[in-house]
């Protein structure tokens, strides 16, 4: 059975992106899953860390991008296809991992974000907007063991539209102020959009990234969000549960954002050492909560 998860944080900068692309190659390559990364998120930071700069532009120009998607709803067109839109095997590494698809997003979202809450709920009343990317969706699910979903660092239209057919979210983050800051505002959101949606989400985690050992903030705030997942749901510090896999700010996890590096394993992409067993080590915590 496919299971659907979010990463989100309403902060930017977490190292929400290269997480989520490192996990979907993980289990890809290193644990055989069918994976289907979906990237909500207008910056488009996964999808060109996936593919080719040129052939993204060229799909985009095509309509075969998520902005196709959510403009069909605005213009009451029927142009997207979802078969089209998907692409194989994507990632730098050889010719691209055979288990690892995307759907890839598109800047345009940025310009057409803040129109999407406006689209008419259909002629019979029957549809919503934050059900968009499940009926697009409905019909390649099956193929895949996971989908994951990079969202945006908000709670707006395409956000939900990826919360509502998720099975759980991830919240990666950096163990400071800031980084922490909007936890307690997504667990709220996420459970008050549960409640009215009817769905049945659940909080996966959080796993702490671009983590610093030198610093005193990141050594602090490390255990006391461990004791803050030890107290009661109702306490109003109370977070999910914390990986214990930490994923540590490196010059590596940088490289390895950049698609036009030519690698041949993972290895090879993230290093034979530290940073590689980190993220494998976070794939196997990961398959064994879901």
């Amino acid at each position: 059975m496919t299971k659907v998860i979010s990463t989100i944080n309403l902060k930017g900068g977490v190292g929400k992106t290269q997480m989520t692309v490192a996990l979907a190659e993980f289990l890809a390559m290193e644990h055989n899953k069918r994976v289907l990364l979906i990237d909500l998120d207008p910056q488009t930071n996964a999808t060109v860390m996936l593919i080719d700069e040129n052939a993204w532009l060229k799909k985009d120009q095509k309509g075969e991008t998520l902005l196709q998607l959510f403009k069909d709803k605005l213009d009451r067109t029927s142009i997207f296809d979802i078969n089209k839109a998907i692409v194989k095997e994507v990632s730098n590494i050889g010719v691209g991992i055979k288990n690892l698809d995307l759907l890839p997003s598109s800047l345009g979202l940025i310009e057409i974000q803040d129109s999407l809450p406006l689209i008419s709920a259909g002629r019979f009343h029957v549809t919503s907007p934050v059900i968009i990317l499940k009926e697009a969706i409905s019909t390649v699910l099956y193929q895949y063991d996971f989908v994951l979903i990079d969202c945006p660092p908000n709670l707006g239209i395409i956000t939900l539209n990826g919360l509502y057919i998720s099975d759980y979210y991830l919240i990666p983050c950096i163990p400071d102020i800031l980084s922490t800051y909007g936890i307690p505002q997504i667990l709220g959101r996420v459970r008050s959009f549960k409640k009215e949606a009817k769905i049945g989400i659940k909080p996966l985690g959080i796993i702490i990234s671009m983590f610093r050992a030198q610093s005193r903030t990141h050594k602090s705030i490390t255990p006391e969000l461990k004791h803050r997942a030890n107290l009661s749901q109702t306490d109003p510090k109370w977070v999910p549960r914390i990986f214990e896999t930490i994923i540590p700010l490196t010059v590596r996890t940088a490289d390895a954002a950049d698609f036009s590096a030519s690698v041949n394993t993972l290895k090879q992409k993230y290093g034979y050492g530290t940073v590689y067993n980190d993220y494998e080590n976070l794939t196997k915590e990961f398959l064994s909560y879901v």
